[in-house]
């Protein structure tokens, strides 16, 4: 009781109390400042070094179960027909859009609401900046994060780069990335060797490599390769000042 009455009777000891929280509150948030300016140094300063250095791995193979089979190549050694292929499967506005295609985001939102499987609408430069930086799966966080990367690649490393990492790090199949270690794996030879339909049925299977078949396929995965190969042609000349410049 006579702490109690003390206490009362000590004016600065309530003062104290808001004092100290304030401080705490003030640690954090230059803590919180500190964290965030590390994070957007270190981010610009790998982004700016994979412009120049092939991407050795990243953190879906380092969590792949399966092992990892990859082979890092130019983009003058992987066919144009791969070039067409991706373009014409997984992101028609390539060259036109800077990073994000508004259109295709809206389309993926308008099909999710009907409900079954949920689509995206990601570019490839979004699919690379997920693929190189982040982790697989959904998250408000990682679609942040993804965005973020995917504004720096399309500033400092331009289309070509993007492209050229895009088809060095995207899985082909089951513990295979890249798709020079694909085309080996699929049609036992190099990437710079590629007819439109072979380069067709490995975008074909690009959004789920793990359960499309690449050789071999039936049913709607060879429809689907059948008609990114009849847009190949379409997509070419609209690319050729992007990709190849």
């Amino acid at each position: 009781m006579n702490d109690e009455l003390q206490k009362l009777r000590n004016p600065g000891y309530f003062r104290a109390r808001p004092t100290r929280r304030a401080g705490f509150l003030h640690q954090a948030a230059w803590l919180l400042t500190r964290l965030v300016a590390a994070f957007l140094f270190l981010s610009v300063a790998m982004v700016v070094l994979y412009r120049f250095v092939p991407v050795p791995v990243t953190l879906t193979m380092i969590l792949d179960p399966n092992g990892i089979t990859k082979e890092w190549v130019p983009l003058s050694k992987i066919d144009r027909n791969m070039v067409d292929a991706a373009i014409a499967g997984e992101d028609g506005k390539f060259c036109q859009h800077h990073g994000f295609d508004q259109d295709a985001i809206v389309k993926a939102w308008e099909r999710n609401q009907e409900g079954g499987r949920i689509r995206g609408g990601s570019t490839i430069s979004q699919q690379t900046a997920k693929n190189v930086f982040l982790w697989q799966g959904g998250g408000y966080l990682r679609k942040a994060l993804e965005a973020w990367y995917t504004v720096l690649i399309e500033a400092i490393w331009g289309k070509r780069r993007i492209m050229e990492v895009y088809l060095n790090v995207a899985e082909t199949g089951i513990g295979t990335y890249g798709v020079e270690a694909g085309v080996q794996r699929y049609y036992k030879k190099s990437a710079a060797q590629l007819s439109r339909v072979e380069a067709a049925r490995i975008a074909a299977a690009f959004p789920q490599p793990k359960v499309r078949a690449v050789t071999g396929a039936t049913g709607s995965i060879r429809r689907h390769g059948n008609a990114i190969a009849a847009r190949v042609n379409t997509v070419r000349a609209d690319y050729d000042t992007c990709v190849y410049q």
